[in-house]
């Protein structure tokens, strides 16, 4: 299955570097120099759908890639909403047999439940974050709950069951607890 590794952002300086929104959690092992990766939509210098990662750095906030097939400016700036992707046909699992990470694929139309077995919603996105992702939860009644993708909170992951365990904290999820007063 073809996964979105990063998008492309503006161009960066003179010299074909642009700006990436990375989504993977290794944008050094994926997208280090040399690797050849399909591109989508495949338009511009990425018209044979792929690119070549010529060069790859990170300031300290963002990370920057130039391509072989993008030489200046003008072609980085052509390869702007360019989709890099990664084919994935492996599970990420930890020493102990247990998954350690999810694709939002995985998640999005599972069933959110609270420990003690009601009904919050369903899950419908995974946000990417810096500290850690967030499982985006539409309730009943149409809301979207942030839950922080962190163990204390999500417990419990089933997908054969079609069920995502949720420990919200009060207040998280309208009408469910109320939020700690502020001393």
């Amino acid at each position: 299955m073809l996964l979105t590794v990063a998008v492309i952002g503006p161009a960066h300086a003179l010299k074909g570097e642009v700006r990436l929104e990375i989504r993977t959690d290794d944008p050094r092992g994926r997208l280090a120099p040399g690797t050849v990766l399909p591109a989508e939509p495949a338009t511009g210098p990425a018209a044979a759908g792929s690119l070549t990662v010529k060069r790859l750095r990170f300031d300290g906030s963002r990370w920057f890639a130039a391509f072989v097939e993008a030489g200046d400016r003008t072609a980085a700036e052509a390869l702007r909403g360019v989709r890099l992707l990664v084919d994935t046909d492996t599970e990420d699992r930890g020493q102990d047999g247990a998954q350690e990470a999810w694709y939002a694929h995985e998640l999005v139309g599972l069933r959110a439940v609270h420990v003690e077995g009601a009904e919050l919603g369903e899950v419908v996105d995974l946000e990417p974050g810096v500290a850690q992702d967030r499982l985006v939860v539409r309730t009943g009644e149409g809301h979207e709950v942030a839950v922080p993708f962190v163990a204390e909170l999500v417990p419990q992951v089933d997908p054969q069951a079609g069920v995502v365990t949720i420990d919200p904290p009060g207040g998280l999820f309208p009408g469910l607890g109320s939020a700690e007063e502020a001393r």
